[in-house]
């Protein structure tokens, strides 16, 4: 491609993803946000749980110095606090929504007009329809509470057989829930990481044409399949890491499939393309890692 990516998206990255000392909503967030707001590589900042409310205030601070647009990703208070969306006992249930619309406070006290999150754990065959149905159903809760707060939602699309192993799930399906959603709440999306890809065993170019109606986001990154090697699962390894499953050729065919399908094109329009990356063995820092995903990321556009 010849022209900049900046004609065709906005360039973000998973704070708490590449800072993993942060994703407990603690540690050292202003200053590591910071690292990523001084960087102009970057357009957008997708941040996380932040427990105290100075912390998000001085966070919020950061941001609007730089001018930096930001999302906000409830997935890591979800997962952490072992909550579940789509559960069929419902206190459990709700205790998940309460905790997306903690999110969805937190998003808008820092700028975010999105909050990203994943469904709960695919109860298998049997239940799966139940779940479908308990998981709309707070999902349109949480899209009432938002829209009260200039906040939509943003589901991501998980794996279901080898890591998270969540209800949403499979692109077939993902798109069949999301049009569940969207009769109600036509700003409601979905998130597809090429992380996630080789765990759901699913290529590129279909995956992507059937979830393009409802697309708003796009992460990068990198994932292993192989049970016996490290970082296998949904670890978000830097490309290059042995064993791993993408690296630049991958995703030169992840960004055809999302020239292909309208998702990147040139206008004002400028949807979120995010790295998730995160360093996994000693001596990788989160800035060796997030300089290696630039240069995979700048060899790759030059394919296309």
């Amino acid at each position: 491609m010849d022209k900049h990516w900046n004609n065709f998206c906005t360039m973000s990255i998973v704070h708490f993803m590449a800072f993993p000392q942060t994703m407990g909503g603690e540690g050292p967030i202003v200053e590591t946000v910071s690292k990523i707001a001084e960087d102009p590589f970057f357009g957008a900042v997708e941040i996380g749980w932040i427990k105290d409310p100075k912390v998000r205030a001085a966070t919020r601070a950061v941001l609007e110095a730089a001018h930096i647009q930001v999302g906000y990703g409830a997935q890591s208070a979800l997962l952490l606090r072992k909550l579940n969306l789509n559960s069929l006992d419902g206190a459990e249930r709700q205790a998940a929504v309460d905790q997306l619309k903690m999110c969805i406070d937190e998003g808008a006290e820092v700028g975010a007009r999105r909050v990203a999150f994943l469904s709960g754990r695919d109860p298998g065959d049997a239940d799966r329809s139940q779940a479908l149905e308990a998981l709309v159903k707070s999902v349109k809760e949480a899209c009432a509470y938002g829209g009260d707060k200039g906040v939509a939602l943003t589901c991501e699309v998980f794996d279901r057989a080898v890591d998270k192993k969540a209800l949403i799930g499979p692109s077939d399906y993902a798109a069949e829930f999301a049009q569940m959603v969207r009769r109600d709440y036509p700003d409601f999306g979905l998130m597809y990481d090429l992380s996630h890809l080789p765990l759901l065993f699913e290529k590129a170019e279909p995956a992507l044409t059937l979830l393009k109606d409802y697309l708003v986001h796009i992460h990068i990154g990198n994932g292993v399949t192989d049970p016996n090697l490290p970082g296998y699962g949904d670890l978000h390894p830097r490309f290059g890491w042995p064993g791993g499953s993408n690296d630049v050729p991958e995703l030169v065919d992840f960004l055809r499939a999302l020239f292909k399908i309208g998702y990147l094109a040139e206008g004002e329009a400028r949807p979120w393309v995010g790295f998730e990356i995160k360093p996994q063995a000693v001596g990788e820092t989160p800035e060796l890692v997030i300089a290696g995903t630039k240069r995979v990321w700048q060899e790759a556009w030059t394919r296309v």
